[in-house]
């Protein structure tokens, strides 16, 4: 018996590696359960009337594919398209299309479509086909072109009465703003998505979320800036977070009438307790922010300051004759903004200035909340300038100085007050494998597989 007993145990070794093996095997099937606070109403990537949020970018990116894709350092990549080129002046552009790609309904994807897609999601561009190509024309030269054809609202859709896309899942079922049922696709371009399906319940709280994930009903969730240390930390599931990745910032309606207003905004500025914000309302789920582009995407936030100074901002406010009165709106559906509009008005006390909380449209300021939507600075800087209702930055050239001239011009203006730079947090259970993080917190669902096992 004695002289059996390695041959066994190497045997019960070998048995459980190849166990082990074929338990992390990626394999196909099955059905990933996704659940969202977005509730959109359309799934066209090109509907300015939807609001931006990186669920309804992920949601997108699973059924638009677009021309060029940034790689987590910002640098573009050949998607629908293989190659790119701009004459002189970098006003007029030439993308090369791959061939051979089609529609979710089998039809070819051609320079046509590609060109009215292009035109639909941008009214002041002129694109037209040319041959197995696009030209696209700027309204004034763009040397970030590339960068812009990767924003989720340049996904490529055909709008022939049914809205289709050329990405790795179509269409099952669509309830809008309550459910989408998304389909693998066995003929897509980039390899078949590992999972069979995708069933996304929209609409639901972070705390419906987590219930339902608790339960097993849900295999990824968003999770509450918040609350993702709590829920690392009793082991609720995998909880990964991205890099601060949506700007809070206070926004003045209108631009500052005389140069004692702007003196009062300087106290407001230099009262706000930005640390105490993320350290006891965000459970450390951001950064402080003095600029609008975070610190890993430029480089040089850290020369606005985000500490607070209450000495200078009394100071500041002493010197002045003009009172101040600023009603302060926020999205009172959004239980984070809530309580830091509540710390800015404490804030502002303190420093002597007058701000009171209203759920007006027409409010003096208001508290947003804005998600960079590309890994591209100077595109996230232009489009955050959007969304927050600036002018248009300016960059006289492509270097880090033209970058930073142009947000210091944006800060300068006394239009926004920075205050944090908030990560976004997923909730992923145990059956889903294959999970990396990407820079711009886009979710890789069509390279997760499901485990069989039981945890």
């Amino acid at each position: 018996m004695r002289r059996f007993a390695l041959p066994l145990l190497a045997a019960s070794s070998l048995l459980l590696v190849v166990a082990a093996s074929a338990a992390t095997r990626p394999h196909y099937g099955g059905i990933l359960r996704v659940a969202l606070r977005a509730a959109p109403t359309s799934l066209d990537p090109a509907d300015a009337n939807q609001a931006d949020s990186l669920a309804r970018r992920n949601i997108s990116r699973l059924m638009f594919d677009t021309l060029v894709t940034l790689d987590n350092r910002g640098g573009p990549q050949p998607s629908l398209a293989t190659s790119w080129e701009a004459e002189p002046g970098n006003q007029r552009w030439h993308v090369y299309l791959r061939r051979d790609l089609s529609f979710h309904d089998g039809t070819a994807l051609t320079s046509d479509a590609v060109a009215a897609s292009l035109r639909a999601a941008n009214p002041n561009w002129k694109v037209f086909p040319l041959g197995d190509a696009v030209v696209v024309v700027c309204d004034s030269p763009d040397s970030n072109l590339p960068a812009e054809l990767a924003l989720p609202r340049n996904g490529i859709a055909k709008r022939d009465g049914k809205l289709l896309g050329t990405g790795p899942f179509a269409v099952a079922d669509w309830q809008p703003g309550k459910k989408l049922t998304l389909t693998a696709r066995d003929d897509y371009w980039g390899g078949r998505p590992f999972v069979d399906s995708i069933e996304i319940e929209m609409g639901k709280s972070f705390r419906d979320q987590m219930i339902s994930f608790d339960l097993g009903k849900t295999d990824l969730i968003e999770v509450a800036p918040e609350q993702a240390r709590r829920a690392a930390m009793e082991n609720r599931s995998s909880v990964q977070s991205s890099a601060p990745l949506e700007l809070m910032a206070l926004v003045f309606a209108r631009d500052r009438q005389s140069a004692e207003e702007g003196r009062l905004r300087q106290a407001l500025a230099l009262g706000i307790d930005r640390v105490a914000m993320n350290t006891v309302l965000l459970q450390g789920g951001g950064e402080p922010a003095g600029g609008l582009l975070p610190n890993w995407m430029s480089g040089y936030a850290f020369l606005f300051p985000t500490d607070v100074n209450l000495p200078q901002a009394r100071q500041v406010r002493g010197d002045l004759h003009q009172a101040s009165l600023w009603t302060l709106g926020y999205d009172s559906a959004d239980s984070v903004a809530r309580v830091v509009a509540e710390r800015a008005a404490l804030n502002a006390r303190d420093a002597g200035l007058s701000v009171q909380l209203t759920a007006s449209n027409s409010a003096d300021l208001r508290l947003v909340r804005v998600p960079l939507v590309s890994l591209d600075a100077p595109v996230a800087l232009a489009n955050l300038a959007t969304a927050l209702g600036l002018p248009q930055p300016k960059f006289p050239g492509d270097s880090v100085d033209s970058l930073y001239a142009a947000e210091t011009a944006l800060l300068d203006s006394q239009r926004v007050i920075p205050l944090l730079h908030v990560r976004v947090a997923a909730g992923i259970g145990p059956p889903v494998k294959n999970w990396t993080a990407h820079a711009d917190g886009i979710w890789p669902l069509q390279d997760v597989w499901l485990s069989t096992e039981k945890p």
